[in-house]
């Protein structure tokens, strides 16, 4: 059973292990460049290295925690974000910070969202689409809190203390994984109540339909999503505003992706995942139209990092629950491992692709094209809930 103390635990540490993993390329990315001399190319591209390591460890994560529960493999995540940081910060040479970021992809993998979503799905079956709306509400929050955080304790004690400071707050969050019950929802069956409704995609062809369109869809978020979380800070600061501008304008994606979480949930989750993956992929391509402003407004910079946070706060949602309608739930750690997969590959060569469209053509252009790519994003879900509506 899921309980409200599981859901705030999950959601506490999804907040500080966003932050303290997957957002700290963008925030520390530079200063790396700056003082070990090394190139942009190679910076970035470790956080490259981390996705494509997590894509091919993520249908084994799936099994994983399908098989063992979310406690074993939620706190061994924790510690290798630990080690990971680690070894960051120890790195003198390309060798040991590219071997840092095989063992953050490994930890990211085993420990943010997709691994949090298969836990709850493990204890609750399919009455965890709430608790994986309301893990992410503290979750959006890991920009907001750590980039400001990030950039006190790298203005103090060096980017290189920084990480050590974050890999002691990785640790903070192995006791709250700890409590992950080990129980699966399989020992409920025999309770009174009426039985969960069918999946949507009953037939092989409705199940080609679904993975295709269900990871295209996951792969245009993901890719862009990685080549904004590397470059966000950066592009504003091509745009016109000031550094630190910049990472506070940045910050406030956290708080749209927050709000239109919790927006959702107060909503009581009325709209079906699917039409709701149609909202989400709507909202990014109008953040960016306001985006594109940005260089000479920061009420309009502002606006577009808030606009684009919402959407994909509630991006976020689908990619946890649309699986849990559309496939059979008692197997939904491999199912959604095996189906997000490809995402990690495309997006492993996000930052370092839009860190050389920034380079040779500059922030407009950047800006024009991640805009044109969230709009392609709202046709595999527009698709996929037309196929699937009436159901």
């Amino acid at each position: 059973m899921i309980t409200r103390g599981l859901v705030w635990r999950l959601g506490a540490t999804q907040l500080v292990l966003w932050g303290v993993s997957y957002y700290l390329i963008a925030l520390f990315g530079p200063a790396i460049v700056r003082e070990t001399g090394w190139s942009a190319t190679l910076v970035f591209g470790g956080f490259s290295l981390a996705l494509v390591t997590m894509g091919a460890v993520s249908p084994a994560v799936g099994r994983a925690v399908d098989r063992r529960g979310g406690r074993v493999v939620l706190t061994a995540g924790s510690v290798l974000v630990a080690l990971g940081c680690l070894l960051l910060a120890a790195a003198r040479d390309p060798a040991l910070y590219c071997a840092a970021w095989i063992v953050l992809g490994i930890a990211m993998r085993m420990s943010l969202y997709d691994a949090a979503f298969a836990a709850l799905v493990r204890v609750g079956g399919p009455a965890a689409r709430r608790p994986i709306s309301q893990i992410t509400l503290l979750g959006g929050l890991a920009s907001t809190a750590m980039w400001p955080v990030g950039a006190a304790l790298a203005e103090r004690f060096g980017w290189r203390g920084a990480l050590v400071c974050y890999a002691g707050f990785a640790v903070l969050t192995v006791p709250l994984h700890l409590a992950i019950p080990a129980a699966r929802h399989e020992s409920d069956r025999m309770a009174a109540g009426p039985p969960p409704p069918p999946p949507l995609a009953r037939t092989a062809r409705d199940r080609l339909a679904t993975t295709l369109l269900f990871a295209s869809a996951t792969t245009l978020s993901s890719t862009l999503n990685s080549a904004m979380s590397a470059h966000m800070i950066g592009l504003l600061g091509g745009l016109g505003l000031g550094a630190g501008a910049a990472v506070w304008a940045s910050s406030l994606r956290g708080v749209g992706q927050s709000l239109s979480r919790l927006a959702e949930i107060a909503s009581g989750s009325r709209l079906s995942p699917l039409a709701l993956g149609v909202v989400a992929t709507a909202i990014i391509p109008a953040g960016f139209a306001v985006g594109l402003a940005a260089g000479s407004s920061a009420p309009a910079a502002l606006a577009f990092t808030f606009l684009y946070g919402a959407g994909f706060g509630l991006n976020t949602i689908t990619r946890g629950t649309q699986p849990l309608v559309l496939f059979d739930p008692e197997s939904y750690g491999a199912v959604a491992g095996r189906l997000i997969a490809p995402s990690f590959y495309l997006s492993a060569l996000a930052p370092a692709a839009y860190a050389a469209l920034l380079e040779v053509w500059g922030a407009a252009a950047a800006m024009q094209v991640a805009a044109a790519w969230s709009g392609a994003l709202l046709l595999p879900s527009l698709w996929l809930w037309l196929r699937f509506r009436r159901g």
